[in-house]
């Protein structure tokens, strides 16, 4: 393999496409008109893969513009950077690498993927030992990537797991380490230190206080049973863990659940679970690899990204998770595309011509319907609603609870689309017409539905692939970087330099606040 391909250039023809695209995005776009005007909608803008069915059919995309999006998309070369990708190319041209989280799941160059699968064996191995060794607890310290990954997994498929509890930790307030302690005992308890760099400032603090907690539990050799997981194995050995579980440099945290930082779902639910999450994500890779622009669901779910962001000046993107076991997925995706697409230049460094991604938020269904549903339906902010839901629940309880919340789900679509006429209104409101203004809702407001048969290991790994090449994508047409994240990095140097007591010439604000923090 090598890594040093050259990567695909043309940049011009790429902003000329997405100039005609904001020109046109200017344009109201009548949602429901649209179903009318064009017979092959639902058929071209709802797909399904892999028990994973998405409809884009209720965003204000028309066809024409899909077309459009879709020639961007061969300007932008996406097929090249896919190759790219999928070849062990430099993708990060800022930081000369390739993106290997694919090899993770065995998908890639043959070196990468064998490389990946001696790390899963190992991680295999670790977890059916400290399965097998009496432990109760693990408390996973990490942040940022390595913690919001191994949450999400731990939260979606943990609860029907047979070993230790998982306690993911990340937060450097020292609340969030106290509570995971406080629900532990030394004696029975292991931990897991992630960071890439072996430095992370948060997470060895949080791994230090920890393991003085079981020095004072009475466990004299902490260091010797944790285990580290890192692409600096050398500082981990040197830390003295006692196991050393490593990942390629060219895996970036908010990608790097798929290889040993994945391990707490091996430990909770064993690591079947783990292999069949990577073979979900795997297929979903052939999906993306193998699949024409125009039928690949990240594509196209990307080139909606872009036109609505991009070009018609929504950026905002509300995801909501109408299933508990998937509370955490708006949180994971706010820095998988965040932080991924989050920039102001091109790959090249020059100046966007316009807006790159979307803010992510969102939430869990039905709890946000009645806190933030309010000013999806009726404020002055529009963007696009994504509603996430699993056609067979994962409980036992009696069917009406997974058919008020499907029903809920389908019913806030639609109520999206259609709103309320001032005339209607005004017909329940007793012809009280200032009474009718707040009843009018104006509909027309684009949301999409992704929707799986079943949340399984194999289906949430599809999902989480499905979302990365749909950034990937996303990326490529905006001719952006999405595998750097310069931008976490000022507040983290400030921050140390205001730790070590060095004067930057803070603004009288940050310094006065600084006196009032004891800082």
């Amino acid at each position: 393999m090598s890594l040093d391909k050259p990567a695909p250039t043309p940049e011009k023809p790429e902003m000329d496409h997405l100039a005609a695209l904001r020109a046109a995005g200017a344009q109201p776009v009548d949602i429901q008109s649209l179903f009318a005007a064009e017979p092959d909608r639902l058929a071209r803008l709802s797909l399904a893969v892999g028990g994973l069915h998405l409809d884009l059919s209720r965003l204000a995309l028309p066809l024409p513009i899909l077309d459009q999006l879709l020639a961007a998309a061969l300007a932008a070369d996406l097929p090249g950077w896919r190759t790219q990708l999928f070849e062990g190319g430099i993708v990060n041209p800022s930081e000369g690498r390739a993106a290997s989280h694919m090899a993770e799941r065995g998908i890639g160059p043959a070196d990468l993927v064998a490389t990946a699968a001696a790390s899963a064996q190992a991680v295999a191995a670790t977890a059916a030992q400290l399965r097998a060794d009496g432990v109760r607890d693990v408390i996973h310290i990490g942040i940022g990537g390595s913690a919001l990954g191994p949450a999400l997994l731990i939260d979606a498929l943990g609860r029907d797991g047979d070993g230790p509890r998982i306690h993911v930790v990340a937060n450097i307030d020292g609340e969030a380490l106290a509570r995971a302690l406080a629900a532990c005992d030394p004696r029975t308890t292991r931990l897991i230190i992630v960071s890439k760099t072996f430095t992370t400032a948060e997470t060895m603090t949080n791994a230090q206080s920890a393991l003085d907690w079981l020095a004072a539990g009475g466990v004299a050799d902490g260091r010797r049973q944790a285990i580290a997981i890192t692409a600096r194995p050398d500082r981990a050995t040197a830390w003295g863990a006692g196991t050393v579980l490593d990942f390629a440099e060219s895996v970036g945290g908010r990608y790097s659940l798929w290889s040993a930082v994945g391990l707490p779902l091996a430990i909770r639910c064993g690591p079947d679970v783990l292999a069949d999450l990577r073979a979900g994500a795997a297929a979903m890779d052939v999906h993306f690899r193998d699949t024409p622009l125009a039928q690949n669901l990240p594509v196209l779910a990307a080139l909606a990204d872009v036109w609505a962001a991009h070009a018609q000046g929504q950026q905002t993107r509300g995801l909501f998770a109408y299933d508990e076991r998937l509370r955490l997925l708006p949180s994971y995706l706010q820095q998988l595309e965040m932080e991924s697409n989050g920039k102001r230049v091109s790959r090249t460094g020059d100046p966007l011509p316009g807006p790159s991604a979307a803010i992510t938020w969102g939430g869990t269904g039905t709890d946000a319907q009645h806190a933030v549903f309010q000013l999806i339906h009726q404020g002055t902010a529009v963007g696009p609603i994504e509603f996430v839901a699993v056609k067979a629940p994962g409980h036992g309880l009696p069917a009406t609870h997974h058919r008020q919340l499907l029903a809920n789900m389908l019913a806030q679509g639609a109520a999206l689309l259609k709103g309320r006429s001032f005339e209607a209104a005004l017909a329940l409101s007793g012809g009280d017409a200032a009474l009718a203004r707040a009843k009018t809702f104006p509909g027309n407001r684009p949301s999409s539905t992704l929707l799986l048969d079943r949340l399984d290991a194999h289906r949430l790994g599809a999902l989480l692939a499905f979302y990365e090449h749909r950034t990937f994508a996303g990326a490529v047409l905006l001719g952006l970087n999405p595998f750097d994240q310069w931008g976490v990095e000022l507040g983290k140097e400030m921050a140390n330099a205001l730790l070590d007591g060095q004067d930057l010439g803070f603004d009288p604000s940050t310094a006065h606040l600084m006196a009032l923090a004891g800082l």
